[in-house]
């Protein structure tokens, strides 16, 4: 115990204030990472390619509770590690379907982030952009007088591709500089979030940087090629895209879904044609989607391009496969998840001996087992639950009451509300309430 390489303060208590709160944590994620190593090599060969101009697309599939929204976010730290920016989207009916890929490309921009700004990031990255142009005129030998024009001139000739198939784009970025060089905030602003998708922009706006309507499905792709050679002029070296839950697909009327599923099958069709290099494109979703006659099945295209084979023991799976497997929890991968968060607790706490002798490893074992009983003895869906109570219920109470032991003093309970849909579904009614951990 507790050998783990010392980690930053800062970091730990990111990590643990999420699980804390039942969450996936947004950073820190290789400190809890376990069993991800066999999928590392792969993985980062995959978006080193993107790096160098490459694009990938990839399905990951598990059950819920499997630790889909975990992995993702491993992987999307670990290209921001390369300086790619990231953007995670969560696919719903309402919100965000996906047979509006206009929509799609604005939860992008609003969920688009860097090593260096939070979400979102599109103006730093567009500001940024234009600083870099400036500078490529300026060592070309541009002088004040017309470094405006060799900027234009710069714009044009990067964005000759992009404005084939969006000339908006680039005439939006042309009229988002020339409101800032007259100090006109508001427009400004205006055509950046017009640049970003953002529907009902100001008409005054709109033709000051000569575009017209809303963007719509279609432009969106174009719209997308144009944020990518922004990302890659301006210092970034692609983007990590993640479409969360796309199952959701499933639950909708059948002609929008058909709809979704074929825009599905358009972006894998542009990411593998080379439209859109430095592009890793990641979605999400449960066997079900994949393998059930509501979802991946219903197109045969779609389902022809994500076949793989799962037939094989899942040790001997391929991470270089279209279609990545994540097997879920056991009882003994819990606890050594349980164990490793402990580890990474007791390098913060005021005690950490006591932490590690209170919560040895069997302790560990017997709450995994207690959590996955109250879910109805369904171990996959018991990591968040698990890691909640531990760190709330357990590991908080040893830090701040000195004569706190877990064994004698707390008796693990689930309460409906701190459940989500699917595990109080799974949740045994008769034992829902009150459950003794048997120690």
């Amino acid at each position: 115990m507790g050998s783990r390489p010392a980690v930053s303060a800062v970091r730990r208590r990111t990590a643990i204030d999420a699980l804390r709160r039942g969450a996936v944590p947004d950073s820190g994620l290789d400190l809890l990472a376990t069993g991800l190593e066999r999928f590392e090599p792969a993985l980062d060969a995959e978006l080193d390619s993107v790096a160098a101009g490459g694009s990938v697309f990839k399905a990951v599939r598990g059950e819920y509770g499997s630790g889909k929204t975990f992995f993702t976010r491993w992987l999307g730290e670990r290209a921001r590690q390369r300086n790619f920016a990231v953007s995670e989207i969560q696919i719903s009916e309402t919100e965000t379907p996906l047979h509006r890929l206009e929509t799609v490309y604005r939860r992008l921009t609003e969920r688009l982030a860097t090593s260096s700004f939070p979400p979102s990031a599109l103006r730093p990255v567009v500001d940024a952009w234009f600083y870099a142009l400036e500078e490529d005129s300026l060592a070309a030998g541009a002088g004040e007088d017309d470094l405006a024009e060799e900027v234009d001139r710069l714009l044009a000739a990067r964005l000759t591709e992009v404005s084939r198939h969006a000339p908006s784009f680039a005439a939006a970025l042309r009229g988002y500089r020339s409101a800032l060089a007259r100090g006109d905030e508001a427009t400004a602003a205006a055509v950046l979030a017009w640049l970003g998708g953002q529907p009902h922009v100001a008409a005054a706006a709109r033709r000051a940087a000569g575009v017209r309507g809303d963007l719509d499905h279609f432009g969106a792709l174009g719209f997308l090629q144009g944020l990518l050679t922004v990302l890659r002029d301006s210092g970034h070296r692609g983007l990590f895209v993640v479409l969360d839950e796309v199952e959701t697909l499933q639950r909708v009327r059948s002609d929008a879904r058909d709809k979704a599923l074929n825009a599905l099958r358009q972006l894998i069709d542009e990411v593998h044609s080379g439209r859109f290099p430095g592009l890793y494109l990641v979605i999400t979703g449960t066997p079900a989607f994949y393998d059930g006659p509501q979802g991946v099945q219903r197109l045969a295209p779609l389902a022809q391009r994500l076949a793989t084979d799962f037939t094989t023991d899942p040790r001997f799976d391929n991470p270089r496969a279209v279609q990545l497997r994540l097997p879920g929890f056991t009882q003994d991968s819990l606890a050594r998840l349980g164990t490793t968060i402990r580890d990474l607790y007791a390098q913060g706490a005021q005690a950490p001996g006591r932490i590690e002798a209170l919560v040895d490893d069997a302790y560990v074992a017997d709450l995994a087992r207690a959590v996955s009983g109250a879910l109805g003895g369904k171990v996959g869906v018991a990591p968040r639950l698990f890691l909640k109570k531990l760190v709330s219920d357990v590991l908080d109470r040893i830090d701040q009451f000195e004569d706190f032991d877990p064994r004698r003093h707390y008796r693990l309970t689930v309460a409906g509300g701190e459940l989500t849909e699917v595990e109080r579904n799974l949740t045994a009614a008769a034992s829902a309430d009150d459950i003794d951990l048997d120690v």
